[in-house]
């Protein structure tokens, strides 16, 4: 396989016989003329014609041209049309709706990231605390004097002051790498090697993620292997036949999207997609690629009906030539860039998408978990007089929860197409909207697996997040809504302090249920547990707005439990019930333990005790 095919193909710098100009490759093997249009040749077809070779790569150099310069290929079909498409493998594009290529230099950003990139290498991030704040770099804030986006560089110490503040350990861009359709939020794209021009060059990206990793944040990028657009400047029906997609379009085309499907068992095809993804953690040094629509490529019959796929070879369902790629595409990353996480969007019951290609796995780091993200969801809109008739809703995911390395995700998917913002999802009056916004997030953090929030959703926006407006940033200042904001920083810090939150999130040695049958009430109560035996933490949940005083829980240890953390106290905006500060153990039978512990449950509140060595057990 060969995954570095960016230093060959595409536009290249070069001095040939001390003359400067640019060489260029490009795969057409059923095209019969292919020539460069550029302003050198008045954008004339045929006058800087390249040479064909029997593997089907077209190549030749062109003197004078330098870094800035726009081009295209022209390619002559086996039919005679006339085809104008931009290049696969162009580092950089004009700013759509223009689509010509760009000849560009990668070199000469000096990186200053060193102690970063050796701390993740060394790092295992299974037992590190990860909290990503997923975002699309084009509407999280705009500039006010009349341009539509902030450049990388500019943008970059802005958000870097504020993902530090809400304590977050990675920020998770949407997709950005060149896109024609704004609507389409990156996820339709047209440049697999070309940063978005919308926020400045490839360069200037390079500076952003370079001053987040000196900060000590990590960028993780989605990236889109699932389908591409049909736009004609694209890669589809690249030389007058299907190239990269499927002919048949049983096979080559998405019915939901409109877009087409790359031709996985085409090996050109699968070291393009290869080369693409190593291309962003070698010259832009992500940590990170979050692969979207994982599920669609898994599966023949994806959103089709009986007789609209075609099975495989032995007869199945199964997208055999897919698994291999996404197989042979987390072998050569995680190979070459130790400490790099790959996260699967994956909603299927799919087994071992987290877990080693040598064990039969996809290979993948971790897997969102869209189970607990749906029935968690589901859960908490439902009015709370009738959560007691759904309480296995939230208990169920512990039958699966550590089957894989799960990222339980808030994403972007659940605040747009009408599902409207989490704050407006919740149910009740106002402030019961905002203590079960204060208790869904409270209840992500305490539960096994690494975190993501979309923003918008740390400062309760009520609004459905919008791709073409900035946040709203005018609800900060108000008081439940900074009270949201007090509880993210909050929760980030006791998850990055607290080893019990973290340091056991991929095996069942760090959660146990206290109590998840308490249905009556809609509490649970579990453990969360570090790999010291003696650390760990009590969380106690009560889905209701009704105060629960003299609740007993069963604990494992006798002693004085500290309270940690309540998401109904003042200073997020809740009524300040709670245990002043913590109790004392008592003895007495309860949940199957010696000892319990006598606690005020706050409405629609969470509790995260601690128990505290070396006080008296008495008080």
């Amino acid at each position: 396989m060969e995954s570095t095919l960016y230093r060959h193909l595409g536009a290249h710098l070069e001095t040939r016989d001390g003359v400067a100009g640019v060489s260029f490759h490009v795969w057409a093997p059923n095209a019969s003329e292919v020539s460069v249009l550029c302003d050198l040749n008045s954008w004339m077809h045929g006058r800087n014609s390249l040479n064909s070779s029997d593997s089907g790569v077209w190549w030749g150099f062109i003197p004078g041209m330098k870094h800035g310069d726009t081009y295209k290929f022209a390619l002559r079909t086996r039919d005679g049309h006339l085809l104008q498409k931009s290049d696969p493998y162009a580092f950089a594009a004009e700013v759509p709706p223009k689509s010509a290529s760009i000849v560009y230099d990668l070199n000469g950003h000096q990186w200053n990231d060193s102690a970063w990139i050796a701390d993740r290498e060394a790092a295992n991030w299974y037992e590190r605390p990860v909290s990503v704040y997923e975002l699309h770099l084009g509407s999280w804030r705009r500039p006010t004097d009349g341009r539509r986006y902030f450049n990388y560089r500019e943008i970059a110490p802005r958000l870097i002051e504020y993902v530090k503040k809400l304590g977050y350990t990675h920020i998770e861009l949407m997709p950005i790498n060149e896109y024609p359709f704004d609507g389409s939020w990156g996820y339709q794209a047209t440049g697999y090697f070309a940063a978005t021009s919308r926020f400045g060059t490839p360069h200037d990206l390079m500076e952003f993620i370079d001053q987040f990793h000196q900060a000590g944040i990590g960028v993780i990028v989605d990236w889109v292997p699932a389908h591409f657009p049909t736009d004609g400047h694209s890669i589809g029906s690249f030389d007058g036949t299907c190239c990269y997609e499927h002919a048949d379009p049983r096979k080559g085309y998405h019915p939901d999207w409109g877009t087409l499907i790359f031709n996985y068992g085409r090996s050109e095809v699968r070291d393009f997609l290869v080369s693409s993804a190593r291309f962003w953690l070698d010259y832009y040094h992500v940590d990170g690629l979050r692969v979207d629509a994982v599920a669609s490529m898994l599966y023949l019959d994806y959103s089709r009906k009986n007789g609209e796929w075609v099975p495989n070879m032995f007869g199945g369902r199964e997208n055999l030539e897919a698994i291999q790629f996404l197989k042979d595409m987390n072998t050569v990353l995680h190979q070459e860039f130790p400490g790099v996480l790959t996260i699967a969007e994956e909603s299927t019951a799919w087994g071992g998408v987290s877990r080693p290609v040598y064990t039969g796995g996809l290979g993948f780091g971790m897997k969102w978990d869209m189970g607990w993200m749906n029935d968690t969801l589901r859960y908490l809109r439902r009015d709370p007089i009738h959560r007691q008739h759904h309480q296995n809703e939230l208990s169920f995911r512990m039958v699966y929860a550590f089957t894989e390395n799960f990222m339980l995700p808030l994403s972007h998917d659940e605040v747009v197409h009408g599902k409207h913002s989490l704050i407006s999802q919740m149910p009740g009056d106002v402030w019961q909207k905002f203590a079960n916004l204060r208790l869904l997030y409270g209840y992500q953090y305490t539960q096994p697996g690494k975190k993501l929030l979309f923003m918008g959703g740390e400062i309760a926006q009520w609004t459905e997040w919008n791709h073409d407006a900035e946040l709203d940033w005018a609800l900060l200042g108000q008081p439940m809504h900074d009270g949201i904001q007090r509880l993210i920083c909050d929760l980030n810090r006791l998850y990055r302090d607290e080893p019990a939150l973290h340091q056991s999130d991929m095996t069942a040695d760090g959660f146990r249920w206290v109590s998840c049958d308490d249905s009556v009430n809609s509490v649970y109560s579990y453990i969360r547990q570090a790999k010291d035996p003696d650390d760990f933490l009590l969380i106690v949940v009560n889905f209701t707005p009704i105060p629960r005083h003299d609740y007993k829980v069963g604990v494992p240890v006798a002693g004085f439990y500290s309270e940690l953390l309540n998401s109904d106290a003042g200073f997020y905006g809740g009524s300040s019930v709670g245990n002043a500060g913590g109790v004392y153990s008592l003895p007495g039978s309860h949940h199957g333990q010696t000892q319990h512990v006598s606690l005020t449950l706050p409405p629609l509140g969470m509790l995260v005790l601690k128990p505290v060595t070396g006080m008296s057990i008495t008080p």
